[in-house]
């Protein structure tokens, strides 16, 4: 189905910006790849975006950061802000400007804590803004048209023209300006020329409440990598740091090397530490297995069920 919107003077966009490569700058040009992060302030980003005038937005700068920084704190900061904009009946959507490399683990968070009525949509930029071809306003054009799209919930990532569910959004590759997938779901849709197609329903579910992200420092959760010769001593030495939660990115449909697996077993038995067992593969669920004893993340990536299983420590708390 395609639609546009004839948009009304009262609807207006928030924008809440975190940094990354869409504010990142380099010294030459051509420079994709040698660049500072988080350098430009959202209020001039935005304004070096011509598409967008008349649109009624509000800015804020949330955190300035390289996304591979991204932490607790931020999170906590930005899912407040994030509440608190969608209170306001003057408000039809949130945008999030962000770095790609951790996009897929707040959009998952956002999604599960907060399950908004509103759209909250992240965007991000694989080339720095002052590349010969920057990606970063026509995503956060886009992003905006899908802010203000009639009927549009639930927190979606708007990147070279596909719309992704958070629930199911990735970064898959490394360089080019389409670095995002959702797995086997598929993108929920497509901005094209202003005009969104949608396949697939918004994202849903129950929320978790911002109340779960109230302590200040969260629950220890670790990601281990099953392999060749994985013996198990890493989850040991986690066990001796005081670790909380432990995810297993296993090989194939989730296997782990037996060392790891008897280690794991241990940390859970004996240590009291939970564990959730993924796939290191780039595509595919874990499927279910009658001789499972380690519970599967099914589709999620290893970073998203770091975020699904420190949210349930949190909400034991």
């Amino acid at each position: 189905m395609q639609s546009t919107r004839n948009r009304s003077d009262d609807d207006r966009v928030v924008v809440l910006a975190t940094g990354g490569t869409l504010a990142g700058t380099a010294d030459e040009p051509g420079d994709n790849v040698g660049y500072r992060a988080a350098q430009l302030g959202i209020a001039e980003l935005l304004a070096r975006i011509p598409a967008l005038a008349g649109t009624a937005l509000q800015s804020e700068q949330v955190a300035q950061v390289d996304s591979k920084d991204m932490g607790y704190a931020i999170w906590r900061r930005l899912a407040e802000r994030v509440a608190y904009h969608l209170e306001r009946s003057d408000v039809a959507g949130i945008v999030i400007t962000h770095g790609t490399d951790t996009l897929e683990e707040t959009a998952y968070l956002l999604q599960r804590v907060l399950a908004p009525a509103k759209p909250v949509v992240l965007t991000a930029a694989m080339r720095p803004a002052t590349a010969l071809l920057a990606d970063g306003p026509q995503n956060i054009v886009d992003a905006i048209r899908v802010a203000l799209y009639p009927g549009a919930q639930g927190v979606v990532a708007v990147l070279a023209g596909s719309i992704h569910s958070g629930l199911d959004v990735r970064k898959v590759h490394t360089y080019r300006v389409d670095a995002f997938g959702s797995g086997d779901a598929g993108p929920i849709g497509a901005v094209q020329e202003g005009r969104l197609t949608l396949w697939r329903h918004w994202p849903g579910g129950a929320a978790l409440g911002l109340g779960v992200l109230a302590p200040s420092r969260p629950p220890r959760v670790a990601i281990v990598t099953s392999h060749a010769d994985a013996d198990g001593s890493i989850v040991d030495a986690l066990r001796a740091h005081g670790i909380d939660g432990i995810v297993a990115a296993g090989t194939g449909n989730g296997t782990l090397h037996e060392g790891l697996h008897a280690a794991l077993l241990r940390a859970r038995d004996e240590g009291g530490v939970q564990i959730l067992r993924c796939t290191r593969v780039a595509a595919g669920n874990v499927v279910p297995t009658a001789r499972d004893d380690l519970e599967a993340a099914g589709a999620l990536t290893p970073a998203q069920a770091r975020v699904e299983l420190m949210l349930r420590l949190l909400a034991e708390r």
